[in-house]
Parts: C-alpha cells; sequence; structure tokens
C-alpha cells in the first residue's frame, strides 16, 4: 500500500470539509469523508482536538491580556477555560474582572466571573473556576 497516494486519492474523491456537513446520503461528516454518526471520533483524537484549542485559547488570552501570564499556573489555567468556553472576544467583555486581575485583586475577580449572564448559564462551572481563582487552590 501507498499510504500518501492513498491519502491524496481519498482526500480528492471525498473533498474536505473543517466543518460538519451532510453527505450524500445525510450522515453528519467532517474532515475527508468521516463520518461521524457511524464512526465519531476517537479518544486519542478528541484530546489532539482539545490541545489544539488549548493552545487557540492561549493565543486569544496572548493577543488580548497578555499580562495573563502573570498569575500563577492555577488562576492561568482558569483563564484558559473561560478562553476556551467563551472564546477571546466574549471572555474581553469581562471588563470589571480584567481590571480587577491587574490589580492581583483575585476576590474582586472571582466575584466578577460570578456576576455574569455567563455565571448563570454554565452554573456549577462558573462557581468552581471562581473558587479556583479567589483560592488559587484545585477543587477538593
Amino acid at each position: 500500500m501507498n499510504a500518501e497516494r492513498l491519502r491524496e486519492s481519498l482526500r480528492i474523491h471525498e473533498g474536505v470539509s473543517l466543518k460538519p456537513y451532510e453527505d450524500s446520503v445525510g450522515k453528519t461528516t467532517i474532515g475527508i469523508g468521516r463520518n461521524l454518526e457511524d464512526n465519531g471520533i476517537s479518544m486519542q483524537e478528541a484530546y489532539h482536538l482539545l490541545d489544539n484549542d488549548i493552545l487557540t485559547a492561549q493565543k486569544e488570552l496572548d493577543r488580548y491580556h497578555p499580562g495573563w501570564l502573570s498569575h500563577s499556573d492555577l488562576r492561568q489555567n482558569v483563564l484558559i477555560e473561560m478562553c476556551f468556553n467563551l472564546g477571546g472576544p466574549k471572555l474581553n467583555l469581562f471588563v470589571k474582572m480584567w481590571d480587577a486581575l491587574e490589580k492581583h485583586d483575585y476576590a474582586k475577580a472571582a466575584a466578577e466571573m460570578l456576576d455574569s449572564k455567563w455565571a448563570a448559564q454554565v452554573g456549577q462551572r462558573a462557581v468552581t473556576l471562581s473558587n479556583m481563582m479567589l483560592t488559587d487552590k484545585w477543587p477538593q
């Protein structure tokens, strides 16, 4: 088998879609003919996608708030998770939280996280992340 030629042939015949689409028989498909309904993705692929999304979130934080790296590793993780969930532009709207973070006022930053539409939408996740921001400790 010539793997490189096979990949190229499949790419030509299947096409490439970086977003899900409905194939000719109505199956949700992505990439180069990956039938998500019947095949899904592997755990390895899920973690590969996650790692890429984490890198994207870090780049967004670098773009909007380069000072985010001045906080502890755990607080950086909180900000990455929020950016992962919301995206950089929406996280950027947390103006009072960012002001508090610039002053390293973690009590205020944690309170601002909870005083948001996002907190109402994600529930316990917001409480957990806010507590992590406040205490600089992982949940028990």
